[in-house]
């Protein structure tokens, strides 16, 4: 993005938290491309918080997005803002996608909403999960909640592929982190870690 783009996102940024009730709570940034959990993702207001928080800290952001977001006139400002179209009968496919794009030098934070919707679920959708491992990207703790109406960016945590070990350090972090609707958070759980159940 050219350097007034740049300006004017950061500009829009401090205004948008000077006015806001939200509180911005940012560890630090990460240092090199980096996975960016947004989580507990329960409302819609999820999206506006990721870009103040991106714009904010300077952080070239790209998101996946189901693809019905991108249709007609809403895809070139989809794409403008960073997004990235998922087809979820080819999911497996933008996992090799977003690899190829970091292994071909493309500098981003990719934003994944592990809880796949906005409404509970029994588990996290794994996909960050094999992007940061397979690109070698380290996963920042993005979060919401609203009980303590701060947001922002908790630590930023490298994957052992220990899939059970990592996500405990992950449910860790989330424990007391509400969400805009708190009624709607899903565990931090992926089905990975549930043993396969065995035949009678």
């Amino acid at each position: 993005m050219a350097y007034g783009g740049v300006m004017v996102r950061r500009l829009l940024s401090r205004l948008y938290w000077a006015c806001s009730r939200w509180a911005l709570v940012t560890e630090a940034a990460p240092s090199r491309p980096a996975v960016l959990l947004g989580a507990p993702h329960t409302s819609n207001w999820d999206f506006v918080l990721m870009l103040g928080i991106a714009w904010r800290l300077g952080i070239p952001v790209r998101w996946l997005g189901k693809a019905s977001l991108f249709r007609g006139w809403r895809g070139p400002v989809m794409r403008r803002l960073g997004g990235i179209p998922v087809d979820r009968d080819d999911a497996s496919r933008v996992v090799a996608d977003v690899v190829a794009r970091i292994r071909a030098g493309d500098v981003f934070g990719l934003v994944v909403t592990p809880d796949g919707t906005r409404g509970r679920s029994p588990y996290w959708k794994s996909g960050f999960y094999r992007i940061a491992r397979e690109a070698g990207m380290p996963v920042t703790l993005g979060y919401v909640d609203r009980t303590t109406m701060t947001t922002g960016l908790g630590p930023t945590v490298e994957l052992t592929g220990d899939v059970h070990a990592d996500m405990e350090v992950i449910r860790a972090f989330y424990a007391d982190k509400a969400g805009l609707r708190p009624e709607l958070r899903t565990e931090p759980r992926l089905r990975d870690e549930d043993p396969a159940p065995t035949a009678a």
